[in-house]
């Protein structure tokens, strides 16, 4: 009944990614603080998603058909195989010219394709059963894509100098979200179950929480300012803790 209306708002969502560039279009070339306040802001974030969000939907979903004690178990071989998928991401993708933090904007990209097309699913599946959810739904999405998109685009920049780079990876990764919607609607509405969504959901957790431990945060603290990036740390994981209060 709402398709028309889950296509809108999940678009929406995906395209507040891009809120994230509005930083390289103010931000000075070669400003440290810049680099070292977002990477560790974004791997807050990243962080509180997957223990707070993924995790726990994960454990909901999957304790529909299992007991609790399996539930955990199988949530957390997923959260390994995430975990292993990051790895591998990370290993055979080369360090170019442009570097670690290039890396880093590099694989961001990656882990949030992959968390936005399962995103994607579920507020269009939401959205055509129930319209006032799959809204809320996009708002609470939205704010935490604005993060994610600064985890992508200043990696981006500040490793090649380019802002359309910048933007046009994080278009990417927002794109992703509608995309999730188009299968959805394509193939996914009457074969997607909430064991599958449970793997996903794990399966993402692992690849963010891998991305935030790994790489966005030591990045951060190699440029040797430890106050800022605790303090842009705990802001990212206070920033999402909001959204849940209000959302």
């Amino acid at each position: 009944m709402f398709t028309k209306y889950g296509f809108i708002l999940t678009t929406l969502a995906g395209l507040s990614t891009l809120i994230g560039t509005l930083l390289i279009f103010i931000s000075k070339k070669n400003n440290n603080k810049i680099i070292i306040g977002s990477l560790s802001f974004a791997s807050g974030v990243m962080i509180s998603v997957s223990l707070t969000d993924l995790i726990p939907e994960s454990i909901t979903l999957l304790h529909k058909t299992y007991q609790i004690f399996p539930t955990i178990i199988i949530m957390l071989i997923f959260l390994v195989v995430g975990i292993i998928i990051s790895m591998a991401i990370d290993k055979y993708i080369p360090t170019k010219r442009e570097g670690e933090l290039y890396k880093v904007g590099i694989i961001s990209m990656v882990a949030i394709i992959l968390h936005n097309i399962p995103e994607g699913i579920a507020t269009f599946l939401s959205t055509e059963n129930n319209l006032a959810l799959g809204l809320s739904l996009t708002i609470a999405i939205a704010l935490h894509n604005i993060p994610e998109g600064i985890s992508i685009s200043i990696p981006i920049y500040y490793a090649t100098g380019s802002k359309l780079k910048a933007f046009m990876y994080t278009l990417i990764s927002g794109l992703s979200e509608p995309l999730g919607a188009l299968l959805a609607y394509i193939f996914l509405s009457n074969i997607i179950t909430d064991i599958i969504m449970g793997f996903i959901m794990a399966i993402i957790a692992g690849i963010m929480l891998q991305i935030s431990f790994y790489e966005l945060l030591p990045t951060s603290f190699s440029y040797k300012n430890k106050k800022i990036t605790i303090i842009f740390f705990i802001i990212g994981i206070l920033f999402m803790t909001l959204n849940h209060f209000i959302f």
